[in-house]
């Protein structure tokens, strides 16, 4: 069957060969590993992966003619999922041993990262390795005070350790994508800021970075109703905009909103 990228579904396959081997050589076969392949197309890092001989390789992918390919391709070798991964909700398949995978489209990247992030369905795994487009990936590793400072570069730091491998250039992919991309590993922390509902971050970010060009002021005033308390115990500058507060302080903002939706 021959292979055609589905524009809505933001395929764009990876063949360049030595990045695969590049990909599949962050496996460490000593932790006993089960892999999760995200949108695995028609299984170029998924033979690769499978050379790692890891104790199980399950794939997600929505594209039937996709799951047909891969099921002809790589018969009982791999089990396949065919779901939407965003509105996937087994968690049986993740452990704390489990890798996952994924050369995530570029239209839904940042949706499939908050999945595992808010982690709603309770996804255990021990490393996320993400394929993002190099400007999405950018803002998830930027810093406070820089241009690039987000919501994403928020809630990503609050639950995990961020690790840039490599830029990938548009021509290691079929059929050529406009940008370049950018490789990412994420590993859970040991030790987050305990929230009752991790909506609540996305809530608190949201506003600020709605307004990202403004003084802080205003959604401090939004959210707090200009409580004095709460800009004295933490220390608020009012004068300053979103990008120039820091991660723990988005944090104990929104801990503090909790205390007052309670």
């Amino acid at each position: 069957m021959k292979i055609r990228a589905k524009k809505s579904l933001g395929q764009n396959f990876l063949v360049d060969k030595n990045i695969l081997k590049k990909i599949s050589n962050l496996v460490n076969l000593e932790d006993n590993i089960e892999i999760v392949e995200i949108g695995p197309g028609s299984g170029y890092l998924t033979e690769y992966l499978l050379k790692k001989k890891p104790k199980k390789i399950y794939v997600i992918e929505k594209d039937e003619n996709l799951v047909e390919i891969l099921s002809k391709k790589f018969e009982e070798n791999i089990e396949i999922i065919n779901s939407d991964i965003l509105k996937f909700v087994d968690n049986k398949i993740f452990k704390q041993n489990t890798i996952i995978f994924g050369n995530l489209p570029y239209n839904i990247s940042s949706q499939i990262l908050v999945k595992f992030i808010i982690n709603k369905n309770d996804f255990k795994f021990k490393k996320l390795v993400f394929m993002f487009q190099k400007e999405m990936a950018d803002r998830i590793l930027a810093k406070v005070n820089s241009k690039n400072y987000s919501r994403l570069s928020i809630l990503t730091n609050w639950k995990f350790d961020v690790k840039k491998i490599i830029d990938i250039k548009s021509n290691s992919f079929s059929p050529k994508p406009r940008v370049d991309s950018t490789l990412l590993t994420f590993t859970p922390k040991k030790i987050i800021y305990k929230f009752k509902n991790p909506n609540n971050l996305e809530i608190i970010t949201n506003i600020f970075f709605n307004q990202r060009r403004k003084k802080i002021k205003k959604p401090i005033n939004q959210i707090f109703r200009g409580n004095e308390k709460i800009i004295s115990k933490l220390k608020l500058n009012l004068d300053l905009r979103p990008q120039n507060v820091d991660f723990d302080t988005y944090f104990d903002l929104t801990v503090e909103f909790e205390k007052l939706t309670n």
